[in-house]
């Protein structure tokens, strides 16, 4: 094999174009170079270094599992819906058990901080800045676990059993099988538990029940090391291993791969009222939202956004709403305008004769813009699921896998107003390229003990600037503008000294990330230390460095 590698080395090197002379690379001055090229392959020979590649592959094929390792054709692996970066892993699992997941994570374990192999779960591919990805590691397919039964339990208390690679769709259609459903959504329910759980999973209900960590009892985990564990799958609750529990949710990925939970179910309504209504004024609508979330009648689910210089906007709107009065609606002009629009709906059965007064009532309180009043009446699951037809739609276009820099912040209630004024009133006064949320939730519905980072006020705004740049453009609708966009929302927010916290993260460097986390650092990365001292875990965060010292 030595003397094969020298045949094709030196014919490649000495017949090249070369700068210099071919006997140059023959000059004394060269024999250490030559060295270092031998010691190095024999070291791979010799030793399971990471810069073996070929070596890894085979240690992976030998470990006993029920599912299989994938080595070609997984460079979907290497992208995610933001469509922006790109690291292509050595290996795929698709596992069939969880004990596929922690014989896998043993197996990098006992490689050693040698070894630069390391571990990402990967939902449906969800991620933004490539933090499903491993560079050159071991992705593991969570989905390959949608197989496993979901077990509900019926009782006062409802709750289900479910993997942490199901997707969120599928739970709720099996749920109202047995007429209940979980709490706590996003906004696009094709994402994986797992995944979710490991941000926050925040949406219009979040102001009433909290982001969807806080609807978790239980979860199954594997981590790298607990006790006497490493790579073992440990059941953890508040009760028993709870800093394990806190630690994971919300914990980006960083100490643990969440292989099932226990979720918190309701009673589900068969029918939801969906309605829609503008404001011309940030401060009114503001307002009527933080009103909303204090009040205990209210409605069910509260959302607002920014439009900004939408032409024909509410005749948009008629394939889905109908207008309280068409006439005045026919002939309100949205273009040349910032509007903000307060979405909501109010769960009901059709037994309840009464929900249009409770509609009316609710709405009496609001001082929204009486011509923009736009209604519907849809089942409780299309309007869960409603993201997923703009999906279809876009799909069936070409237009879902563009790059999405999308930008997550979370606003103190405090700064909300000086916020807009600078983001709405310069940054983005002309246009947007795409759907731009803003609605407030109540730190009392979250549990301070997990991983998630939050303002310090009891109130604070979610606002979300979903982007969505054109390939290959260099006009205000490509990725480089937009990216310049939200850097002047970040700088603006850290001159002002907003208090502002990113949702789903994304940072480059240790210090940034210790500015994110603030007084909750050290906390974070005791934990690492302590469930995956290695760095094995999630490294497309870019927290933390295999093998380097965490505090």
């Amino acid at each position: 094999m030595l003397r094969g590698f020298f045949l094709w080395l030196l014919p490649s090197l000495l017949k090249k174009k070369m700068r210099f002379p071919p006997i140059g690379f023959l000059r004394p001055s060269s024999i250490p170079f030559i060295v270092s090229l031998v010691v190095l392959f024999l070291g791979c020979l010799t030793s399971n270094i990471s810069l073996c590649l070929p070596i890894v592959p085979s240690s992976l094929e030998t470990l006993p599992i029920d599912g299989h390792f994938s080595f070609h054709g997984i460079e979907h692996a290497a992208r995610d819906f933001g469509n922006q970066y790109q690291f292509l892993p050595q290996a795929v699992l698709h596992p069939k058990s969880v004990s596929d997941i922690a014989t896998t994570i043993k197996h990098v374990w006992q490689m050693g901080p040698g070894s630069e192999l390391t571990v990402a779960a990967r939902g449906h591919g969800h991620s933004l800045q490539g933090q499903a990805q491993a560079h050159q590691g071991v992705v593991i397919n969570m989905e390959s676990l949608q197989g496993t039964e979901m077990q509900f339990y019926t009782g006062n208390f409802p709750y289900v059993d479910v993997s942490g690679g199901e997707l969120w769709i599928n739970v709720l259609h099996e749920s109202l099988k047995y007429g209940l459903a979980p709490k706590s959504w996003t906004d696009y329910l094709h994402l994986t538990v797992g995944g979710t759980l490991s941000n926050a999973g925040i949406s219009g209900q979040a102001f009433r029940h909290g982001p969807q960590i806080s609807n978790v009892h239980r979860l199954e985990v594997v981590t790298e090391e607990l006790g006497a564990g490493k790579g073992e799958a440990i059941n953890c609750s508040k009760k028993k291993n709870g800093d394990l529990f806190h630690s994971v949710l919300g914990g980006l990925g960083q100490f643990g791969i969440i292989t099932r939970a226990r979720i918190s179910l309701e009673p589900a309504p068969k029918m939801v009222k969906w309605i829609r209504v503008l404001y011309s004024d940030f401060s009114t609508f503001a307002r009527d939202q933080e009103y909303l979330i204090s009040v205990e009648n209210t409605f069910d689910y509260i959302e607002g956004f920014a439009i900004i210089n939408r032409t024909g906007l509410l005749n948009n709107w008629r394939s889905s709403f109908n207008p309280q009065d068409p006439v005045q609606a026919s002939q309100f002009k949205s273009d040349g305008k910032i509007l903000f629009c307060l979405e909501l709906t109010k769960n009901f059965n059709p037994e309840n004769t009464h929900i249009n007064q409770e509609v009316e009532s609710l709405l009496s309180q609001l001082n929204y813009m009486p011509s923009t009043l736009f209604l519907s009446e849809v089942p409780y699951v299309d309007f869960l699921d409603r993201v997923h037809v703009s999906e279809v739609k876009l799909r069936s276009k070409g237009l879902w896998e563009v790059p999405h820099p999308w930008l997550n912040l979370l606003v103190p209630k405090s700064k909300i107003h000086h916020f807009a004024g600078e983001v709405f009133g310069k940054i983005l006064k002309d246009s947007s390229n795409g759907p731009i949320l803003i609605y407030p939730v109540k730190k009392s519905k979250w549990d301070n003990g997990t991983s998630a980072v939050i303002p310090e006020e009891d109130i604070f705004y979610l606002v979300a600037f979903l982007s969505s740049a054109v390939p290959s453009s260099t006009g205000t609708d490509g990725l480089e503008h937009i990216l310049s966009q939200n850097k002047k929302i970040l700088d603006f927010c850290e001159t002002a000294r907003l208090g502002v916290k990113q949702y789903l993260p994304h940072y480059t460097t240790q210090e940034e990330w210790r500015a994110h986390f603030g007084p909750q650092w050290e906390v974070f990365a005791q934990r690492k230390s302590t469930y995956d001292p290695l760095a094995i875990l999630a490294p497309g965060h870019r927290i933390f460095q295999k093998a380097t010292p965490f505090l």
